[in-house]
């Protein structure tokens, strides 16, 4: 089969490399988003999808590929040209794994056998930009990986495939993206291989029982002291690395990259020491601070804060 993968995040990075070492099909293309603005330069930086393809050496490659493997980036998907280009392609799959913008109709009516969807979450559960995170921030007990027949709607396509594992009691959401990711190219060639023979089954969504994640803004990672430590701490972890959760101290943002729940009661968002420890109590329970970072201070435990912040220190 002549596969065409598009893809911008490196969740899709594994799956990517498997179609292009698979034996029985031929990867034909890449298409990604093109390069945006990154650091503190705002240097124009490629997707981690481009880094990869531009390393592969393809047999046959056409001298129009400037990196051995057919690489677009579209402003739109949806412009004409775009959709010409991927035509011009002739895939009997396309693959989509956390691309970021939605594919018209046009372009999912292109590949013979069909256009399909790696979703970071068990469907119906957790459509939406930020699966990973509501996951874990909701206490959900499994995630896994979703093989869907796409359509015009927002993860709204018809189930091939799905693959569960269990969220972790400590799992944050780079850990738990490194596991999906991992899982999603076995998941992914099981459903190519029923595609194949024949057998794929297409199972439509109990739209009923849909969850959204929508995607994430910086402000998010605001931690809401009112809420219970429970709610709080699995927060923290859904939102490591991004956008981070965080407090203010004297007009500074406090990173909190970790907590531990501990049965003490005060009012939300009031600060205590227990020797080392840095203590905050929550509406519900306290949590006591793992490693913190103060804005424009490097990352650090929580007694190595209380050390070099007089206030805090003074508690």
């Amino acid at each position: 089969m002549r596969i065409l993968f598009i893809g911008t995040g490196e969740i899709g990075l594994s799956t990517l490399r498997m179609l292009r070492d698979g034996r029985d099909h031929e990867l034909v293309g890449v298409v990604t988003q093109p390069d945006k603005p990154a650091g503190r330069d705002q240097k124009l930086t490629p997707s981690s999808i481009k880094k990869a393809s531009q390393q592969f050496s393809i047999a046959g490659a056409t001298p129009e590929s400037k990196f051995g493997l057919p690489l677009l980036q579209p402003e739109k998907i949806k412009s004409p040209e775009s959709i010409d280009a991927i035509r011009a392609l002739t895939p009997d799959v396309i693959v989509v794994m956390a691309y970021g913008q939605i594919l018209p109709r046009e372009v999912l009516e292109i590949p013979k056998a069909a256009c399909l969807n790696l979703h970071a979450s068990l469907l119906p559960r957790w459509r939406g930009a930020a699966p990973i995170q509501a996951a874990i921030a909701t206490g959900d007990r499994e995630t896994g990986i979703t093989v869907m027949y796409m359509d015009e709607g927002l993860d709204t396509g018809d189930i091939l495939l799905q693959k569960k594992i269990a969220i972790a009691p400590d799992e944050t959401s780079a850990s738990l993206h490194d596991k999906l990711a991992q899982i999603a190219p076995e998941v992914l060639a099981e459903a190519i291989l029923l595609l194949e023979k024949g057998k794929a089954p297409r199972l439509p969504q109990e739209n009923e029982l849909a969850t959204y994640a929508p995607k994430l803004e910086r402000e998010y990672g605001r931690i809401d002291w009112t809420e219970s430590a429970a709610v709080i701490e699995r927060k923290i972890r859904a939102f490591d690395p991004w956008p981070g959760a965080f407090m203010e101290i004297d007009h500074r943002k406090l990173k909190i990259f970790g907590a531990t729940i501990v049965d003490r009661s005060g009012k939300p968002g009031d600060m205590s020491r227990n020797e080392n420890e840095l203590i905050v109590a929550a509406g519900e329970d306290s949590l006591s601070l793992g490693e913190v970072q103060l804005e424009g201070k490097r990352r650090m435990s929580a007694a190595e804060f209380l050390r070099g912040h007089f206030r805090i220190a003074q508690l």
